[in-house]
């Protein structure tokens, strides 16, 4: 497919695999980092072993400041790497790409060490300790990284102005150059005359 189209669902589709590949690495790290969580096991339960700990909490916090810090680097890269003409192509692949990403980090986190968890529990006696692994409890935080990508794509395109592709060089010799709000010709007058080429 060629033309505006074609180039519009090639960005989108770019932008959200790029994006969506981000995810999973984003999950090995909130599970390399997450607090460690003890549960006690009582009948073959495992029930946490301190329930007023900040661990559950802790886990959520790093998995949102994760997915938050993952949706601005993206809006932001996004934003510098798209040039004109490409605003909801790249703004869509944001979102599809965002959303695909959160949700693949969330559940590759929660798989490290997942089997042997459940292994320990599973043979463990009453009153054994078990280390948790990544559990994410406010799941809500997975909509940061698409509403944060999309949102500092907006802000910047806002807030930046971007020349057009044909306008990246600089004013030569006898063209209009930008003061303030105006306009004004600094061509060089001839010899002998001034600006309008009027004789002396």
């Amino acid at each position: 497919m060629r033309g505006p189209t074609g180039k519009a669902l090639r960005t989108w589709t770019v932008t959200t695999v790029v994006v969506t590949l981000l995810g999973p690495l984003a999950g090995l790290l909130w599970a390399k980092i997450v607090p460690r969580v003890d549960y006690i096991v009582v009948q073959g339960k495992p029930l946490l072993a301190d329930a007023e700990g900040q661990g559950p909490v802790g886990m959520d916090g790093r998995f949102a400041l994760i997915v938050v810090l993952a949706g601005i680097g993206c809006g932001a890269l996004a934003y510098l790497a798209g040039g004109r003409d490409n605003d909801i192509a790249l703004v869509l692949g944001l979102a599809a790409g965002g959303i695909a990403a959160a949700f693949l980090a969330w559940k590759t986190g929660q798989q490290i060490g997942l089997t042997g968890y459940e292994n320990a529990v599973r043979g463990a006696k009453d009153g054994t300790v078990v280390e948790g692994v990544a559990r994410l409890r406010a799941t809500g935080v997975v909509t940061f990284w698409p509403i944060l990508a999309v949102g500092t794509y907006g802000v910047l395109e806002l807030l930046v102005r971007r020349l057009p592709p044909g306008d990246r060089r600089q004013a030569a010799a006898g063209e209009p150059d930008e003061i303030g709000r105006g306009e004004l010709d600094l061509q060089t007058a001839s010899p002998g005359g001034d600006v309008d080429r009027r004789e002396p």
